[in-house]
């Protein structure tokens, strides 16, 4: 991997764990690809994060129809879900795919590179 795509994904990976909104689970993948870059575990690693990231990535319309139930008002609070519903409208309109809290945004810009980039990154 090209040192300035690892540099990049590096700081895109500290916001990611630095996110209110970052998953145990994301957060787990991502402490273990740091803790493999530079070793003979990096590319089997590389592997485990990046399917991790596509599978906690929140699509837009998933966001809006999590949000704007029963089960999202429970989560979040009535007023926020509907305030979090329309901004996710909103964003629909303009084209956004996902979710734009600090950790999806963090894992488009990752997976974005690796899509522009390269396997693997």
């Amino acid at each position: 991997m090209k040192k300035e795509v690892l540099d990049y994904v590096i700081e895109k990976t500290h916001e990611l764990m630095n996110a209110a909104s970052c998953s145990s689970e994301a957060k787990a993948a991502a402490q273990s690809w740091l803790d493999a870059v530079g070793t003979e575990q990096e590319a089997d690693e590389t592997k485990k994060y990046i399917a991790e990231l596509e599978a906690d990535i929140m699509p837009i319309d998933n966001l809006i129809a999590f949000a704007g139930s029963e089960a999202g008002a429970g989560y979040f609070g009535a007023e926020l879900a509907k305030n979090i519903t329309a901004h996710a409208e909103e964003i629909k309109l303009a084209g956004a795919e996902y979710c734009d809290c600090p950790a999806c945004a963090a894992v488009a810009e990752i997976l974005a590179r690796k899509k522009n980039c390269c396997e693997g990154f």
